[in-house]
């Protein structure tokens, strides 16, 4: 939370209590007005935060659009890649023991066949030319 967010949250905050002692004193025949005074403010801040969050994302994207790099959303990092393979290995222990345990060698296999079958598509999906496929061959390329 940047110290402008937290700045309006505090601002939002007071006014609820203005709000709240305002009723008390005024009672509830101008609950509804004060009611709608309060979410109009809250509005206004939720549209302000959207605002500045669509602009933030516009200038990233003009920038990477400036520097004709891919998006940082389609980049795939080591660190991403890393963490796919660490996360596949934890979940692999209890996997191993719920195949393992419930059907025996048959599971344990399945299990890890599963395990192998989704890291594969991972890695075909990052290196399309790791497993065979060439770009730009096309149908005659194979024929001789």
């Amino acid at each position: 939370m940047t110290g402008m967010e937290a700045r309006g949250d505090a601002e939002l905050k007071k006014e609820l209590d203005a709000t709240l002692h305002a009723r008390k004193e005024l009672g509830e025949e101008y609950e509804s007005a004060l009611v709608d005074s309060f979410l109009e403010k809250v509005e206004q801040r939720f549209d302000g935060v959207v605002d500045r969050r669509v602009r933030r994302q516009l200038a990233e994207q003009q920038m990477v659009v400036a520097r004709g790099s891919r998006s940082p959303q389609s980049t795939d990092s080591w660190g991403e890649r890393f963490g796919f393979g660490i996360v596949s290995l934890v979940l692999a222990i209890p996997l191993s023991g719920i195949g393992g345990g419930v059907a025996g060698l048959p599971g344990l296999l399945v299990a890890w066949g599963g395990i192998v079958g989704v890291n594969v598509v991972q890695a075909a999906r990052l290196y399309p030319d790791f497993f065979g496929r060439r770009k730009g061959k096309s149908a005659s390329d194979w024929e001789d």
